[in-house]
């Protein structure tokens, strides 16, 4: 094993505790960790993000549940719509995308680097809304109608499918802001969005890839276990602190990913 393999599986433990803390985040460490420092193609690494972010948020929803930090009837409202639209961009978009999609003046964006910058836009916008501070976030006791949840999750659920996030860095400002729910009852219950809309988009993925399950499987057992700690971390921290470390984390891993990416042009 090299030292590669090494820091990829101590990684893995360490998305673990990040979606353990915050309900989400799991994929915007994933699918960088599993291109740049693992080797693999963006395609497949988003694939095996949607498996490692999916099995993991199982645990944390059993896990959030017992401290009735969970509501099911919204996490399953936006479901729904999230995940028809996952596994459809997963299994009939992603796998129909061109190789290269255009040149220009001897410059060709392809398809692995398109999906690449578009994760890091989505990591910069997640990232100011996890910055914020908490007095711009203004909780509605209000129950929103259904088409507007319905609306919502199908424009998540069709950019979680694109780069293969589990969405719930997205999620839980969505149900605070949409929802009305508390911050910490949003962790618990993006968590069960994420389970469901990860899992279903890697079995649109199963078609058009083949799986290295021994790799997949430990690094998931990992990530579970990281999980666990960060659960139990979590009544330790501050979840408004950590929120806002975790935002200036993201948003210097998209300027990352737009300079590798840029840097060969």
């Amino acid at each position: 094993m090299t030292l590669l393999d090494i820091l990829g599986f101590v990684s893995a433990f360490i998305i673990g505790i990040v979606l353990g803390l915050m309900g989400g985040g799991g994929s915007i460490l994933t699918v960088p960790l599993l291109v740049y420092l693992l080797g693999f193609n963006p395609v497949v690494a988003t694939a095996y993000s949607l498996f490692v972010v999916g099995s993991s948020s199982i645990v944390g929803v059993l896990q959030k549940h017992k401290k009735k930090l969970v509501d099911f009837k919204t996490g399953l409202a936006f479901s729904f719509p999230s995940f028809l639209a996952v596994y459809i961009s997963r299994r009939y978009l992603v796998p129909y995308m061109p190789e290269d999609i255009f040149s220009i003046n001897g410059f060709t964006l392809t398809k692995d680097m398109a999906i690449m910058i578009f994760f890091a836009v989505v990591m910069l916008i997640a990232a100011t809304s996890m910055i914020k501070n908490k007095k711009d976030i203004v909780n509605t006791t209000e129950e929103q109608p259904y088409y507007k949840t319905f609306i919502q999750g199908l424009v998540i659920g069709v950019i979680t499918g694109l780069i293969g996030a589990g969405g719930g860095f997205l999620y839980v400002p969505a149900l605070v802001l949409w929802a009305g729910l508390s911050m910490k009852k949003a962790v618990g219950t993006s968590l069960v969005i994420v389970a469901i809309n990860s899992l279903i988009g890697f079995l649109g993925d199963l078609h058009n890839l083949t799986i290295d399950w021994n790799f997949l499987l430990g690094f998931s057992f990992l990530t579970i276990t990281g999980i666990l700690l960060g659960g139990y971390l979590s009544k330790y921290i501050s979840n408004k602190k950590l929120k806002k470390g975790f935002g200036f984390f993201i948003l210097i891993m998209a300027i990352y990913i737009m300079f590798k990416e840029f840097s060969g042009l």
